[in-house]
């Protein structure tokens, strides 16, 4: 008797073959000159276009990037490799492939760039402090196409999926940022796309096990499969503990920005006519914009007041409407060296 939930997700009627999804999505099945030139070529062109798209900050283009890019075909052949517990033949080309998407973004980045701030660029700066929420994203779209996959009647949502998974763009950030010498921006991007990449193997495989493929396959002892998933769970931890620290710590530079804000202003009130304007903050440097129409107090005031309620972890520069910038503190490591 079928299980019920697999009646819902794959009607009979809909049910592709095991040998038709391993078709699709094993690269040395079937014609392997086709299947390789098809993947290297789309992959490269769609490596271009993202690099491309991401140092014009262009968003179209790099959705353009998102829906030619092939990376996701043996990403979820080895999902489907894992549900029938047998060894992914599919891995080499996932590796292969990042390392193809961050060279192309390496050499572009090298022809391109000259003095500009890589945060300035939202393409780079949104890809670069990955959340818990990011992963939570990938597993949606993960199982999303493993269904997709699996049926005969919705792969018209496959270019919904490939939009909405990012998984080129983030390692043309990684060569970008490399080729500009910021490294930890390119390991933020890095730790994006392998939160992407273990999230949706990870759900691809629960949804082919859940399908009944893992049946169809050649059995395998049951040790094997619980080796398999327990590997595959760990690295997922490894993963989601620096997202959570890093999403943590997004949410905490975001109330110290607020409370460094609020005191500014009160500061600042002392003039008639004077508000803070913004701030904004770049790693541990919090820059908070005043516009005043006279001379503002004197700045030791407004350094107590921050010391009271924010972190000295958090550097503060305080920016004028003239243009002028005065920094007023520094974070703990500059302050040590």
């Amino acid at each position: 008797m079928p299980h019920p939930i697999r009646g819902v997700l794959l009607p009979e009627a809909q049910r592709r073959t095991l040998d038709e999804l391993t078709a699709d999505l094993d690269l040395r099945e079937g014609d392997r000159r086709s299947n390789y030139s098809a993947f290297w070529t789309m992959l490269t062109l769609s490596a271009v276009i993202a690099s491309t798209g991401i140092l014009r900050d262009s968003t179209a283009t790099v959705i353009g990037a998102m829906i030619i890019a092939p990376l996701s075909t043996p990403i979820m052949g080895t999902a489907l490799s894992l549900a029938k517990r047998e060894r992914s033949r599919s891995l080499l080309f996932v590796i292969g492939g990042m390392v193809l998407v961050i060279a192309i973004g390496l050499l572009f980045s090298r022809v391109v760039i000259s003095g500009t701030q890589l945060l300035d660029n939202p393409q780079v700066a949104g890809r670069t402090s990955p959340s818990i929420l990011d992963m939570v994203a990938a597993l949606a779209t993960g199982l999303a196409g493993a269904i997709a996959l699996a049926r005969r009647d919705v792969a018209a949502v496959l270019p919904g999926v490939a939009i909405a998974i990012s998984l080129v763009p983030p390692l043309a950030v990684v060569g970008i940022c490399l080729g500009a010498g910021e490294q930890s921006l390119a390991f933020g991007a890095l730790l994006l796309f392998l939160s992407n990449l273990l999230a949706l193997v990870l759900a691809g495989t629960a949804v082919y096990a859940v399908l009944g493929y893992a049946q169809e396959a050649t059995d395998r002892r049951e040790v094997s499969r619980r080796r398999t998933y327990l590997v595959l769970t760990g690295l997922i931890l490894v993963v989601s503990v620096p997202l959570a620290a890093n999403t943590a710590a997004t949410y905490a530079l975001t109330y110290w920005a607020s409370e460094a804000e609020e005191v500014t202003q009160d500061w600042a009130s002392e003039v008639p006519g004077a508000q803070v304007t913004g701030s904004e903050y770049n790693g541990l440097e919090l820059t908070i914009t005043v516009e005043s129409p006279t001379e503002l107090p004197p700045t030791d005031l407004l350094l107590e007041e921050l010391d009271a309620r924010v972190p000295d972890v958090l550097g503060v520069t305080l920016h004028t409407l003239t243009g002028q910038s005065q920094r007023i503190r520094l974070p703990d490591a500059e302050r040590d060296g």
